[in-house]
């Protein structure tokens, strides 16, 4: 009778230890926001093809330690200079593999957009010509990886370029981050053009901004007093460029307080930002907001295009914002996006502090 007891106390010690620890994995934010069950396979074989196709130097250049300071470096502003080796800096074979990694790292859609907002670097390149502040390239965006592409320990990829910065973090062969993911398109609609690149009306970012209008226009009065927490837009997101998301308190009106149109609609604009990452990333992300009755959504500014318009995302797990306010090349007004979507419980797999 006594072993049985004993054995039983062993057992209820064993359980309340792992409860104990599961609980504190979540007072960390890292047990809820971390990714589970994403193969990183196809990233790290494309990674190791496009080391291989590069030569000494280059790898010297593109090689940083996975502790790196640069690591959570990022920004998506014009630079003189980046971390990485750029593409213009490539070869033909070099830059076919680097666009390889790079189509490795994004779903079909993610992948057109993100070399579409490479070509509207080129098209800006045109329209400002000689009176151009900043250097406008195609080709001049950068790949950095940090420590050593492999299916055990720890990893980065970095991506990153004008109104481009993609952050994917792997851990024994498991995507465990990809964030902060940003996308940016000036022009937002492309109103002139040329040979080659993106047709007039084109709209790279169209659905991050659509869905959004649909939304906040398809609130009622009682729903929008709620929604709409300023009635001038910000001038950029917030934490630009910093190595963690905003960490106050979530503002506008919640998913509970929305129609069920209303919150198909909100839940079409998260899933537009999952979707720029593989299926399997997706549906992480997405499973990982346990409580959409959580979630809210913010408007500040015009409520109409043309003129400067913005909106947050936000749930325990993740935020998303967006800001559409400068001018684009032309003069046009508020046709110029920045967009973000960050992870809450710690970008780059790092736990908030």
């Amino acid at each position: 009778m006594r072993g049985t007891m004993q054995r039983w106390a062993v057992m209820v010690v064993r359980l309340m230890v792992g409860v104990m620890v599961v609980a504190g994995l979540t007072a960390t934010g890292r047990a809820q926001g971390v990714l589970q069950g994403v193969s990183a396979e196809p990233l790290t074989e494309a990674a190791n093809q496009w080391l291989e196709a590069l030569d000494a130097m280059q790898r010297k250049r593109a090689v940083r330690p996975f502790a790196d300071a640069t690591r959570t470096s990022w920004h998506f502003i014009p630079k003189n200079d980046r971390k990485g080796v750029q593409l213009r800096d490539m070869t033909d074979q070099q830059q076919e593999a680097a666009l390889a990694l790079l189509r490795s790292a994004l779903s079909s859609a993610g992948y057109e957009k993100a070399t579409g907002i490479m070509q509207l670097d080129e098209l800006l390149r045109i329209i400002e010509g000689d009176k151009a502040k900043n250097i406008r390239d195609a080709k001049r965006y950068y790949l950095t990886l940090f420590g050593t592409p492999a299916d055990t320990g720890s990893w980065g990829l970095s991506i990153e370029g004008h109104h481009l910065s993609l952050n994917m973090t792997v851990r024994d062969g498991m995507v465990v981050d990809s964030t902060p993911q940003f996308l940016g398109a000036n022009p937002a609609e492309v109103r002139t053009t040329f040979p080659g690149l993106p047709p007039t009306g084109n709209r790279i970012l169209r659905d991050e901004e659509a869905l959004a209008f649909d939304l906040v226009n398809s609130l009622d009065d009682q729903q929008r007093r709620k929604a709409v927490i300023a009635a001038e837009a910000p001038r950029e997101i917030r934490a630009a460029g910093e190595a963690q998301a905003p960490r106050g308190p979530v503002a506008g009106i919640s998913f509970r307080m929305l129609r069920p149109d209303q919150q198909s609609l909100l839940r079409r604009l998260v899933e537009v930002y999952c979707r720029v990452m593989p299926d399997d990333v997706a549906e992480d992300r997405l499973g990982l907001i346990h409580h959409w009755e959580d979630v809210h959504f913010a408007w500040e500014g015009s409520l109409e295009p043309g003129v400067g318009h913005a909106y947050r995302v936000e749930g325990a797990t993740f935020s998303i914002e967006f800001v559409n306010v400068q001018p684009d090349a032309e003069g046009n007004p508020a046709n110029h996006i920045h967009c973000v979507w960050r992870d809450r419980t710690g970008d780059f797999d790092l736990p908030v502090e």
